[in-house]
């Protein structure tokens, strides 16, 4: 990973990566790791998209109102281009999603899913920038340890509202309209 180099890198930056390198703009810092994800990720994170997709965007069995997407870039000021593991709208605070150009308002909710790779680099550097730019909720989900952490933004600092493990069953804000099973989170898949 990258640490800042003094001038302000730009989207031209991350357009000029390597294939196999994936880019991130954070206030400026242009911040760099493999691309791709080991299985236990890409489990987790399909997991969890199939889970909140059909209450929370599709309003099947559950109360709808949300955009729920993987990897869907945003923008903020200095950040041309950030791209959480998942992360989420609400429906009255982002009532359209644009076609034509990125999306310059602050999430709801983000989710993150730890690796070797990626993990000093949420923890160490996206968690302080999610809740320096407002971000009201964040997950953290580690399938290497089995856990689920769940925080919520509190007058700029991460509060955590809870824990979960192994195969809990869990109502986890904001998403706690329905109950997730987290044994399905875990890489290998249960039978």
């Amino acid at each position: 990973m990258n640490e800042p180099t003094g001038k302000p890198a730009t989207y031209e930056d991350l357009c000029a990566l390597p294939p196999n390198v994936m880019g991130e703009i954070l206030d400026g810092v242009l911040y760099t790791q493999p691309r791709g994800q080991r299985c236990p990720q890409a489990h987790a994170v399909s997991v969890l998209i199939r889970r909140l997709y059909r209450p929370f965007y599709r309003e099947i069995d559950g109360p709808g109102g949300w955009w729920v997407y993987f990897k869907c870039p945003f923008e903020l000021p200095g950040s041309p281009e950030v791209v959480p593991r998942l992360v989420g709208w609400r429906r009255e605070r982002l009532p359209h999603l644009p076609s034509d150009e990125s999306i310059k308002v602050v999430p709801d909710w983000v989710a993150e899913v730890l690796s070797p790779a990626t993990r000093d680099y949420n923890l160490r550097i996206k968690r302080p920038f999610y809740a320096k730019h407002g971000i009201p909720w964040m997950w953290i989900v580690d399938p290497e340890t089995r856990v689920l952490v769940a925080s919520r933004l509190e007058h700029g600092r991460w509060f955590e509202v809870g824990t979960w493990r192994e195969d809990d069953r869990a109502r986890i804000a904001p998403f706690d309209a329905i109950e997730l099973d987290l044994s399905d989170l875990w890489f290998p898949p249960k039978d």
